[in-house]
């Protein structure tokens, strides 16, 4: 049987140089073979991701680019070996759509840390050989083992983002214990993770503050997200009156922050998580060594774990505070993310927008 995708143009909104600018493209998805999925993309959530590549600010861009790693649609199609899913299933696709499969990492369910590199959702080199490309687009072709079941009761809008900030923030949270009602957490920055940490740390039964340089979040994080505490990060008497109080910080801001600050406000054996990327980290090895502190980094997560997460928040009613727009405003809508002039995370209504 001829796959329907091995002659359907894709439809697409692509870079095609630095300037990050997109517009409509068109192109061709590989035939759906025996354990792949085809999805018609319903949503796709914006990333700053998305503006990094399509600018070439690492460097390693092939255009024409379509970006977009936080994707959800309905199942159109299944190839023969599929087990995990039917056509008209909601699945959602992250980050990454392939790795080597024969890993440490891979075997353990964490292909995103692939020993080979996990290839990426756009931008990436597939086994075949072609560049990956993303979620502004029509539909997508992805092997099942990285493909998602959102939950039926789950609105796909709404999962899109849980796809590559939710399970960013999930990721660290559960790997060092942030789930334990009644500690402390700190949460540096109040966008699209930071917003989603906070949600995650008030249903695991954590007293959530939120530290921003910004006032204007004040009323956001207290009353819409419903952190316990807000501290403007800038007002040197609030930073020292929390001195050794947190059992974890996790930070999503990119932006350089104060990092001996920051340690002095863990407690002994306290955790810092870094989600965001800061030029650089920089602290004096004693506030380090004296207290038994740790920093550590986390990127997105596996597939047990992507899957775990999204059941989570079904069943907790967690929702990211979301944006819908159309495609056609996605090179208005990433100068506002560059902005940050968004709350809080933009998704794109592929569906009824992408002609």
């Amino acid at each position: 049987m001829t796959s329907a995708s091995a002659n359907e143009n894709c439809l697409g909104w692509a870079a095609r140089d630095p300037s990050g600018v997109l517009s409509p493209y068109e192109f061709n998805r590989r035939a759906v073979s025996s354990d792949d999925v085809l999805l018609d993309i319903a949503f796709c959530g914006m990333c700053f991701a998305d503006v990094i590549w399509t600018r070439n600010i690492i460097g390693t861009s092939k255009y024409p680019l379509v970006p977009g790693h936080e994707i959800t649609g309905i199942v159109r199609e299944v190839g023969m070996d599929v087990k995990h899913f039917k056509v008209g299933d909601h699945v959602g696709v992250g980050t990454y759509v392939n790795s080597c499969r024969e890993c440490e990492y891979c075997c353990d369910a964490l292909e995103v840390h692939c020993s080979e590199g996990a290839i990426n959702t756009f931008d990436g080199i597939d086994v075949d050989g072609t560049v990956t490309k993303g979620g502004y687009s029509s539909y997508i072709v992805v092997n099942e083992r990285y493909c998602f079941r959102i939950p039926e009761n789950y609105p796909l809008a709404s999962a899109a983002p849980l796809l590559c900030a939710g399970i960013t923030v999930y990721t660290p949270m559960i790997r060092h214990n942030m789930n334990q009602p009644g500690k402390s957490l700190g949460v540096v920055g109040l966008g699209g993770l930071g917003h989603l940490a906070v949600k995650f740390g008030k249903a695991f039964g954590l007293k959530v503050t939120v530290f921003s340089t910004s006032i204007s979040k004040r009323e956001e994080a207290l009353n819409l997200l419903g952190a316990d505490k807000f501290v403007i990060s800038s007002d040197e008497q609030q930073m020292m009156a929390l001195s050794k109080s947190f059992d974890f910080i996790i930070n999503t801001a990119s932006g350089d922050i104060p990092f001996d600050t920051y340690l002095s406000l863990l407690k002994t054996a306290g955790v810092l998580v870094l989600v965001g990327f800061p030029s650089e980290v920089k602290f004096i090895p004693g506030n380090l060594i004296l207290g038994m502190k740790s920093i550590v980094g986390s990127v997105t997560g596996g597939t047990k774990q992507t899957q775990e997460m999204l059941d989570f928040c079904a069943s907790h009613k967690i929702y990211p505070e979301i944006e819908i727009v159309p495609i056609q405003y996605v090179n208005e809508a990433l100068e506002r993310l560059i902005k940050k002039d968004v709350k809080y995370r933009f998704v794109i209504d592929v569906a009824n927008s992408i002609k």
